[in-house]
């Protein structure tokens, strides 16, 4: 199984950026899915959930700027991002609970990808 996040680059200030994090390999099922961000010297915080039911949650960092959404079918995780600022530079993580065929559940994390959010 791999989580390979995408998307990310470096945007100007107000600007908008959509991550995405596609689950691949041998999944029977994908349950919670989250974007994390972490910034250089920073802990890894939150950004926001979607739980296999889909409810959705944010952290603090999301700030009512960032939409998160799920496409079931294709076990993929989006982070729509406006109104970008320079504190959202950070490497932005993806995070899923999976069961692969014959295994038990277990957590993954993709590779991230890097958000610059400079003039």
């Amino acid at each position: 199984v791999q989580l390979q996040a995408s998307g990310g680059g470096l945007v100007q200030p107000g600007g908008s950026l959509r991550l995405s994090c596609l689950a691949s390999g041998s999944i029977f099922r994908v349950d919670r899915m989250e974007w994390y961000r972490q910034a250089p010297g920073k802990q890894r915080d939150l950004v926001a959930t979607v739980s296999g039911a889909g409810k959705i949650s944010y952290g603090d960092s999301a700030e009512g700027r960032f939409t998160v959404s799920r496409d079931y079918a294709k076990n993929t995780l989006y982070l729509q991002m406006n109104s970008l600022k320079p504190e959202d530079t950070a490497a932005y993580y993806c995070k899923a609970n999976i069961q692969e065929i014959g295994a038990p559940w277990r957590y993954y994390w993709g590779q991230g990808t890097q958000v610059t959010v400079s003039s």
